[in-house]
């Protein structure tokens, strides 16, 4: 329906005009001098009803109510026997109508499409992650000059929405994080998000957080139970330990960014899950080598008191409930998808200056969940299969053991057509946890 499509002016480059955005249209409205009988005459008369979406077909005329009509109607005659009947029945009369529609009628890849160069218009990047109140966009080149001007529409279309960013170009520094321009609205990176249940602040200009990644988070929580053990060894500021903590899984989160480090240890405060996550700020690597001791100190301290508060007959009484806690690691998340898999060589060992801990109560070996991309060539089509066995063939060849087909192998999202990224599960051999260095 063209003529609800907005009007076209694409040399609006840089300043969004939305005066510019009007369009008249004439339509007929069937006017009630008795209003009662409107909801009767909308049920008898569907087909003559005009249904367009976010327009009222029910409208305040002349100090009464009226019914828009289809856009062909004109005069009774053009309208079905038994609307005429109803007109005649409740001394309806016909009256003209002009339909206003101003910008905030349209959507914004509508708006988009009407001021953007024609070339760009097929594929418009009205797309975006959210983390409170700002939107990251990832725009192509070829959209990057009229960034600001989808920036202003995105958040005028999207009323939770204060920021709009564009990343500058795709190079991330070590953290992981990219520089960003300012495409519209408010200068404040500092976000509140929810996600799994939980509170989390950070600064999105200094440290990386994917909305698109919230299922995944959760699904890999699942699997962590009560009173185990996790290192989070790229923790960033808490989406999986902070959820885990709150599960009251023990979970020893680290990230070498500053920042992350900083913003995970509000966190961890704002959900009150102190007792169960513990921050730290190492390079991955170290984090790995030292994991045993790390949580050796950690154990060597006691266990967990968590406060219960409990009312019986009106009186607040505070029991104690002390969770031991395992000097052994059951799960290791590593969240570092372009560079992860490069730390795994650093599990030799891991266990080789405590070989008394097989002798700990329940004693498990890890779990170790690793996220990496495997991309492949323009033109190549592997299948799953395929890519999960080179995938495999690294990993044996970074911890120097072949591990067996119990490796697990879960898709989590395409990065581009030709990037996928992984989560690899597999659990730790003996032989390499224990392996003197």
């Amino acid at each position: 329906m063209s003529k609800y499509k907005p009007p076209v002016n694409r040399s609006m480059v840089k300043d969004l005009d939305r005066s510019f955005f009007q369009k008249e249209i004439p339509l007929t409205a069937a006017w009630f001098p008795q209003p009662k009988f409107l909801t009767n005459f909308i049920k008898a008369c569907q087909s003559d009803i005009f249904y367009v979406r976010n327009i009222k077909h029910i409208i305040e005329l002349e100090n009464s109510k009226a019914v828009l009509l289809r856009e062909d109607v004109t005069k009774v005659e053009d309208l079905e026997p038994i609307t005429q009947e109803k007109i005649k029945e409740y001394n309806i009369t016909l009256k003209p109508y002009l339909l206003k529609l101003d910008y905030s009628f349209w959507k914004s890849d509508e708006i988009l499409q009407s001021i953007l160069p024609e070339h760009l218009i097929d594929e418009i990047p009205s797309g975006y992650s959210q983390a409170g109140h700002l939107a990251h966009l990832n725009l192509r080149d070829e959209f990057k000059p009229y960034g600001k001007l989808i920036g202003t529409v995105i958040m005028d279309k999207n009323p939770s929405i204060k920021t709009v960013v564009d990343k500058k170009n795709t190079i991330a520094n070590q953290f992981r994080t990219f520089p960003l321009e300012l495409l519209a609205g408010e200068d404040n990176y500092i976000v509140e998000q929810n996600e799994s249940g939980c509170k989390f602040k950070f600064d999105f200009s200094k440290v990386y957080w994917n909305s698109r990644l919230s299922t995944e988070h959760e699904r890999l929580i699942t699997k962590f139970q009560k009173g185990e053990v996790v290192g989070d060894v790229m923790a960033g500021v808490g989406p999986f330990a902070i959820p885990g903590g709150k599960n009251e899984t023990i979970f020893l989160a680290n990230d070498l960014n500053p920042e992350s480090y900083k913003y995970l240890k509000e966190n961890i405060t704002l959900n009150k899950v102190d007792p169960f996550v513990k921050p730290y700020n190492l390079d991955g690597r170290e984090f790995i080598e030292n994991a045993a001791e790390i949580l050796q100190n950690f154990a060597n301290k006691g266990p967990i008191e968590k406060k219960i508060v409990k009312r019986l007959k009106g009186e607040k009484k505070i029991e104690i409930e002390r969770i031991e806690v395992p000097k052994f690691y059951n799960h290791f998340v590593m969240n570092l998808p372009d560079s992860a898999l490069t730390f795994l060589d650093a599990y030799i060992g891991l266990y080789s200056k405590y070989p008394e801990i097989k002798n700990e109560p329940n004693f498990k070996l890890p779990w170790i969940h690793v996220y990496c991309f495997e991309k492949f060539e323009n033109g190549e089509d592997p299948t799953n299969e395929e890519l999960s066995i080179r995938i495999w063939e690294k990993i044996c060849n970074l911890i120097d053991y072949k591990l067996d087909s119990s490796m697990e192998f879960h898709q989590v999202r395409m990065v581009s057509p030709t990037k996928p990224m992984f989560c690899v599960s597999f659990q730790l051999p003996e032989e390499v946890a224990f392996r003197q260095k």
